[in-house]
């Protein structure tokens, strides 16, 4: 042990000044700072190197890993289903005032005519209607008596709690207004269609029977037999009132449109069950009462609901009864065939229209106008007297 402690060992210190300084001499306390030899680190390295790699693998994992995925979203608020009311357009609505406007007008006519003006005037009242106008005004009145039905609504309304199956409900409507006729309560509303309609026509029907009677009655005074004046202009004035459509008055709208809504309560309609088959008009009326029932008979569904308003065969029958208007005033010429041509197609012409639309049968058959009366003039002459036998 003496020996080994004389022996020299070469240990490499670090001066206080840089560098390396050798120390050939025994071991004794370093001058500088030792660094370790090879020899001496090997061991402390090979401690750490597992460490080391650890740490190593867990940075390079954690670079390659995904992020964690955000939170789940919270769910959405449930969205309240809009269910649309009852309603009709006022566009709609302005056709059945303006069709009953027509009514009134006509149905003020008086049969009692003291002269020339009384019947000029009657004419104007009786011949001012546009004919597919009234009729557009006919069955949007007809869908207003319908939406009085209360069991017809309900049918309808069952199917607008769903958005999908009251949009397709209201194109079937569109596509076939006959579809309307499957929803519950259908025969009583198409019971009030007819009945209005038929109604209204009914009483066009009864004035103008009144007035042509009148035409053979006012030939007892002398005014009737005298040449209407200026009867060119008469029949230009005809044509005129013939193609302008009649506007609504402003209360009767008013009536409608809360009758529409039932805010109005009932328009004084008779109730009655009547099964089908029905025309035309009665099963538009029908179609456009379901589609205010479904909410799409509104402004922005008039693009579909004015095309359900005509009606062909319907219109013809009016535009009939306004040629034969126009020939029976081209001929006439005395004011009592001018009261004819009023009372005969003017007015029951037109009423037999609209019963007709309303599956009524024709009350009526047309009659050929009065003949004027003449007293018979005796054209035998008085005999000679006889020769007195002698």
């Amino acid at each position: 042990m003496a020996a080994l402690a004389r022996r020299r060992f070469p240990v490499r210190f670090q001066g206080h000044r840089g560098g390396d300084l050798l120390s050939g001499g025994i071991l004794g306390p370093p001058v500088g700072k030792a660094l370790m030899t090879a020899s001496v680190r090997r061991p402390l390295t090979n401690l750490l190197a597992p460490a080391a790699v650890v740490a190593g693998l867990a940075a390079v994992l954690a670079a390659c890993s995904s992020p964690a995925p955000p939170p789940a979203p919270p769910p959405p608020a449930p969205v309240a289903v809009i269910i649309p009311p009852v309603s009709l357009s006022p566009k709609v609505v302005e056709q059945a005032s303006a069709y009953r406007a027509y009514l009134a007008r006509a149905g003020a006519i008086s049969p009692a005519f003291t002269g020339g003006p009384d019947v000029a005037q009657g004419l104007k009242a009786g011949e001012a209607y546009e004919p597919a106008a009234l009729l557009r005004g006919q069955i949007a009145y007809g869908a207003v008596a319908a939406l009085q039905e209360p069991e017809f609504v309900a049918g309808v309304r069952k199917f607008v709690a769903d958005p999908d199956q009251r949009r397709q409900v209201a194109y079937e409507v569109m596509k076939d207004p006959a579809y309307a006729l499957g929803f519950a309560g259908s025969a009583k509303a198409a019971g009030l269609v007819m009945g209005a309609l038929q109604d209204d026509g009914k009483k066009l029907v009864d004035l103008g029977l009144s007035v042509k009677q009148a035409a053979y009655d006012v030939q007892h005074q002398s005014w009737s037999k005298a040449e209407v004046a200026g009867r060119d202009t008469r029949l230009t004035l005809a044509k005129e009132l013939s193609s302008t459509p009649n506007l609504g008055e402003i209360a009767e709208t008013a009536r409608l449109q809360s009758a529409v809504t039932g805010a109005g309560g009932q328009m004084g309609l008779t109730p009655s069950d009547v099964a089908p088959p029905y025309t035309p008009v009665v099963v538009r009326a029908l179609a456009v009462a379901a589609l205010a029932a479904l909410g799409y008979a509104d402004d922005a569904s008039l693009g579909q609901v004015m095309p359900m308003l005509a009606e062909p065969n319907a219109a013809n029958c009016l535009n009939m009864s306004k040629l034969n208007l126009y020939q029976c005033l081209a001929v006439a010429k005395p004011h009592y065939e001018d009261v004819f041509c009023l009372g005969q197609h003017a007015l029951t012409d037109t009423g037999r229209c609209l019963m007709k639309d309303a599956g009524a049968a024709d009350p009526v058959q047309a009659a050929p106008p009065p003949e004027p009366k003449v007293t018979p003039v005796s054209t035998k002459k008085k005999g000679r007297g006889r020769a007195k036998k002698s």
